[in-house]
């Protein structure tokens, strides 16, 4: 298997490197968007690949905006990555890359909680509430809440913390009607989601979706979808309420990280070791299998 740490595609131009993608502009209208093997733990990116990882969250991404198309139009073409590049360029593309409409993003992650978990579960200690949404008393880490909270973030700059804004503030950057639009398509593909997800002995936890506009105003759903980059995704059969549980994602890495008590989540990063790499990989792989039923298409 080919493993990517950064793209060198020369035939396009570059647009940047964000912290596992890498875009290219394909004409004015058009961006190759290269999933890479890098892998992002605290907003911190990893000096270390996670083979295959870009495959994983690409196929995956494919995978539910083909499930959620009837839901809101998205970035897809349908024109092949290897397509548009160099015939010596065409190993970085295969099977990690696709080629998407160029959109104006909306400054706002769409941020959806179906369960009680991390920065909320802190937020609830604290508060009883969060992002500003009062729960009930007595509500344990990883419970299920009783319907799915819509809490937005500011979008923050590479290697910063986005920023868990109020459903007002929110309304007052990018207006009452998209907000309302966007909120309402959020939880609708959420729900959608994790019904499916469920049959195939997955809870999707929580989930962020980016969305942007088209030249003529139309919201499109871009960028990762669902993957296990973006969500969390706990497997149904080891899922008990009251504690943290195992996750399809960089949860090997984050775990590993805590433990280093030299290292205060900044940049550099420091090194992973082998084993922390193989059994990351290798959750990435299961999380595909048994969400589509198929192997990644190496």
């Amino acid at each position: 298997m080919n493993s990517l740490y950064q793209s060198s595609i020369k035939s396009l131009p570059l647009l940047g490197h964000g912290k596992v993608r890498d875009n290219y502009a394909v004409g004015d209208d058009k961006i190759l968007i290269v999933t890479t093997d890098r892998l992002s733990a605290f907003d911190v990116v990893m000096n270390e690949p996670i083979p295959g990882k870009g495959m994983v969250l690409n196929q995956m991404s494919d995978f539910w905006f083909e499930k959620l198309g009837h839901i809101v139009p998205n970035h897809l073409t349908g024109v092949a990555p290897e397509s548009v590049v160099a015939p010596d360029e065409v190993e970085q593309v295969k099977g990690r890359a696709v080629v998407a409409k160029r959109l104006k993003p909306i400054m706002v992650e769409a941020v959806v909680r179906g369960y009680i978990i991390g920065s909320g579960w802190k937020d609830y200690q604290a508060t009883g509430s969060i992002c500003g949404i009062e729960l009930p008393a007595g509500l344990r880490q990883a419970d299920k809440l009783a319907e799915p909270l819509f809490t937005p973030a500011a979008k923050a700059d590479l290697g910063e913390h986005d920023e868990n804004i109020s459903f007002a503030d929110m309304e007052s950057r990018i207006g009452a009607e998209l907000a309302a639009k966007m909120r309402d398509i959020s939880i609708q593909l959420y729900k959608t989601a994790a019904d499916y997800a469920a049959t195939r002995g997955i809870i999707i936890a929580d989930t962020k979706f980016e969305f942007g506009l088209d030249e003529n105003g139309v919201m499109h759903l871009m960028d990762e979808v669902l993957t296990a980059d973006s969500s969390r995704f706990w497997p149904a059969d080891s899922y008990a309420p009251d504690m943290s549980p195992p996750s399809f994602d960089k949860q090997f890495v984050r775990d590993y990280l805590e433990t280093l008590t030299d290292w205060g989540k900044t940049a550099p990063a420091p090194a992973l070791p082998a084993e922390v790499i193989e059994k990351t990989q290798a959750k990435y792989f299961e999380a595909i299998e048994r969400l589509t039923g198929e192997k990644l298409k190496v």
